[in-house]
């Protein structure tokens, strides 16, 4: 069995087919699904998948990109709902800021402000952290540490490589394996992956986006998660079923609400 930790399922890109991507997901062994939030104004529609859908979950939150649209009287509305297990995605995300300097300190202080709301969050309704870091991984690090982020743990998605981030496993994180581990031009991540701690490793896609390799330039989905977990496999001297079966175990200790897949 397998767990997407992190698919956009809400995304437009899956409004006209969702029936068959859900049915090519569970042919090959994908039973659980997170689907994060990154605009409270996508929250209806992941809503309605999850009330559609057994073994799907969401969370709340919201991206780095769409730091102006948080509120939190919004996330609280959904946090209550029994499928809601994580808040997120949120963090910090530097790869696209303003040029001019003046701007660029206004949008990263934005962005902190938020992050760290989301972590006061998190810790008010007791549900673990979808985090999202992008060339910011010094001041990431330093606010889930300095607000206390391990009391409710969570999953560094899409981890980057960078080993600096490594020591967060110590904190209560896990660290989302994704499509880029597949990549051929992936050596820091396939140098890095072994330092990961095994009893930390999850699988996720981030579809539509980051396409495993041979079906780069395609919209991700679900089912794609066999050829990461064949990747992980490969580079972790495990077969395809072991990987399989300690990324689901490592879901379900993080995920509690998992632990109903059979």
């Amino acid at each position: 069995m397998i767990i997407d930790t992190h698919i956009h399922l809400d995304n437009r890109e899956y409004y006209d087919d969702i029936e068959e991507v859900i049915i090519r997901a569970k042919e090959v062994g994908v039973k659980g699904f997170l689907i994060p939030g990154a605009d409270p104004k996508d929250l209806p529609k992941a809503l309605d998948l999850v009330q559609k859908y057994n073994g799907m979950f969401f969370a709340v939150g919201t991206h780095p990109y769409d730091v102006e649209n948080f509120d939190e009287k919004i996330l609280t509305e959904y946090a209550t709902h029994p499928k809601c297990i994580a808040i997120g995605e949120c963090g910090l995300d530097y790869y696209r800021l303003p040029k001019d300097e003046k701007e660029k300190i206004e949008v990263k202080q934005l962005q902190k402000e938020v992050f760290k709301k989301h972590i006061e969050f998190a810790k008010k309704v007791n549900k673990p952290l979808i985090v999202h870091i992008r060339d910011a991984s010094v001041d990431s690090k330093a606010i889930l540490i300095e607000n206390e982020a391990n009391k409710i743990g969570g999953v560094l998605h899409c981890y980057n490589a960078d080993e600096e981030l490594l020591s967060l496993a110590d904190n209560g994180f896990y660290f989302g394996i994704g499509g880029v581990l597949t990549f051929k031009n992936a050596k820091k991540l396939i140098n890095v992956f072994p330092k990961i701690p095994k009893d930390k490793l999850l699988i996720e896609t981030d579809g539509p986006y980051l396409t495993p390799h041979p079906h780069r330039g395609e919209r991700n989905e679900p089912s794609y998660t066999t050829l990461i977990a064949n990747k992980m496999a490969e580079l972790s001297n495990m077969s395809y079923k072991e990987i399989c079966e300690l990324c689901t175990k490592n879901t379900q200790y993080l995920f509690k609400e998992f632990c109903q897949l059979n």
